[in-house]
């Protein structure tokens, strides 16, 4: 899946405008980037590509761009 397909997905997963988020946006600046969230994105790639994240994984995690390669990292494994 492309990297827009996946923002494209956490944008509805924050309930954000289409558009608005990148791969540089930081993640401690989305306010609606909380728990659920967090649970919803680990659904959603659970769902989508066969992958479990951890919640050590999206810890470490401070943009979208590393939420994206934590996906891309479970895909290629």
């Amino acid at each position: 899946m492309s990297n827009a397909k996946i923002i494209t997905q956490l944008e509805e997963i924050l309930e954000a405008d289409a558009g608005t988020l990148s791969e540089s946006t930081s993640l401690d600046s989305l306010d609606t980037w909380d728990s659920l969230a967090v649970i919803s994105f680990i659904a959603y790639v659970s769902d989508e590509f066969d992958h479990v994240l951890s919640g050590d994984d999206l810890r470490d995690a401070k943009t979208v761009g590393d939420l994206i390669a934590l996906v891309n990292a479970g895909s290629a494994a």
